[in-house]
């Protein structure tokens, strides 16, 4: 992860404002162990079990959507990333440029509430982990009174890392990258002298409906990472190699991504009851012996801190989008606060995790794709932003558009995520059009990004008056937009 200046110290205080060119100090391959950390869950084994149970898939279709999801949804997340080092400022920051600065506060609020959903599930995740570990090392039976204990200490921990800022999180994601991948090579030799190979090649394929399905399924939780890849390259120099940013982030989820989904497909062969399971992260402890699972969970545990933290980190610029006016590291204590209760009720009340996970899932990809598709589109036309207009919340700014809203935007947002919706199905919601090709093969998240882009490229697109000089940020002056060029274009 590109960390922030030696001015910034320990403790990160630079909120939404952009990062000054002489600031910009981070490096390129710190990329690659941000989004390995990122994608530290055990939660990607249920999904791997979940494709071979649920979707009917063989382990050579299991191979082919483990391959495919990252590269499309961290494909994604690399390319608007690169928007980060253009503009030095947090993803939902630059969004004013494209949204207006009133107009932001859409996609906004409804991005920040689907963070509380992912919070609450990796918090779930990581309370079953401990839960798991006092079973199996002490034969402590879990109760609402642990259950609330460990949500505490987890989100805790969320907390302080997070609000520590890009530096901590930067240390702590690379040795956990470390430490994760030499135990996930562990309980691949493991798994690999003792399976049943037979039957795990011996199972029938199933449709290609369903293996299109899964790669929406497992691509799913890379799209949620898309608005939060420019916190990550802001203190990135505007040099910075766009393909090599796109690499890195494809490079560091897939390395994680694909074993972990083939792990948790061939323990599914045996153990096809895991993929419904209440808990799931209970099933390693009996899959696996206990010198293995206890040391996997412990360290997949402080993955799991990490991928919330990395989470609350962005859901905190977010909310100083919002117009929350708090430091960022205190911002998302609210993130915090809702996880707790969420969490609570996801532990003790509902009857399936995956269900509700793969429900959750499928909604935010469609709720972020409507921003991507805008914002995408907007990249290929704006090379850097206004760094004075993205802080000026007021009617002088650049970015304010038609009463603070940029209409072509909005239309193209608000009209895809509508269609998007009538495409997706859930447990719980069924949209008119889900029973269709598209609906059936979970592609409303694709539907939902082309709308947006194609309504945001044939819309007219409101005029901003060229950026004043702005020597404090490094942005401004010679600031590029309305499709002028810059030495480096997008990798595509």
């Amino acid at each position: 992860m590109p960390h922030a200046s030696a001015s910034e110290g320990a403790i990160e205080t630079r909120g939404l404002e952009p990062v000054p060119d002489g600031e910009r100090t981070g490096r390129v391959r710190e990329l690659f162990p941000t989004w390995v950390a990122a994608n530290i869950s055990v939660l990607l084994l249920t999904m791997g079990a979940g494709l071979i149970v649920f979707n009917g898939l063989n382990f050579w279709q299991v191979l082919v959507v483990a391959v495919a999801a990252p590269v499309v949804s961290y494909g994604i997340v690399g390319l608007i990333s690169i928007a980060g080092k253009r503009g030095g400022s947090p993803g939902m920051a630059l969004s004013r440029a494209v949204f207006g600065q009133r107009g932001n506060l859409f996609p906004g609020t409804l991005i920040w509430i689907a963070r509380w959903g992912w919070e609450t599930i990796n918090a779930v995740t990581g309370a079953y982990a401990v839960l798991t570990v006092l079973d199996l090392l002490f034969g402590v039976k879990s109760g609402t009174p642990l259950i609330v204990l460990t949500l505490v200490l987890f989100v805790a921990g969320t907390f302080l890392v997070s609000g520590l800022g890009i530096n901590a999180l930067r240390v702590c994601s690379t040795w956990s990258a470390y430490l994760f991948g030499a135990f996930s090579v562990l309980v691949l030799v493991y798994l690999v002298a003792n399976t049943d190979w037979s039957a795990v090649f011996g199972k029938p394929a199933g449709s290609t409906a369903m293996m299109i399905a899964g790669i929406g399924t497992i691509a799913a939780g890379g799209i949620s990472w898309v608005p939060s890849g420019p916190d990550f390259t802001r203190y990135l120099p505007r040099t910075a190699s766009g393909r090599a940013m796109v690499g890195s982030t494809i490079g560091g989820a897939g390395i994680v991504v694909l074993p972990m989904v083939l792990m948790g497909a061939v323990m599914a062969v045996g153990t096809p009851d895991l993929a419904d399971a209440r808990d799931p992260v209970s099933f390693i402890g009996k899959l696996l012996p206990t010198w293995i699972s206890v040391p996997y969970l412990l360290i997949a545990l402080v993955g799991m801190v990490l991928i919330n933290s990395m989470s609350m980190y962005s859901a905190g610029f977010t909310a100083q989008t919002l117009g929350i006016r708090l430091p960022r590291a205190w911002a998302v204590s609210v993130n915090a606060v809702i996880s707790l209760v969420f969490g609570f009720l996801l532990m003790v009340v509902a009857t399936s995790f995956l269900g509700s996970f793969i429900s959750f899932l499928t909604l935010l990809a469609v709720a972020f794709s409507a921003w991507i598709g805008v914002f995408g589109v907007d990249m290929t036309r704006r090379r850097t932003y206004d760094g004075a207009a993205l802080m000026d919340t007021t009617r002088t700014s650049a970015y304010w558009y038609r009463g603070g809203f940029a209409l072509s935007a909005m239309v193209a947002w608000g009209t895809a995520l509508v269609v998007g919706l009538l495409f997706t199905e859930v447990d719980w919601f069924s949209g008119p059009l889900s029973g269709t090709w598209i609906g059936a093969n979970g592609l409303g998240w694709v539907v939902t990004t082309v709308v947006a882009a194609t309504l945001y490229a044939v819309l007219p697109r409101e005029r901003t008056p060229a950026p004043a000089a702005d020597t404090r940020t490094g942005t401004g002056a010679g600031a590029q937009e309305d499709g002028e060029e810059e030495p480096e274009a997008l990798p595509i």
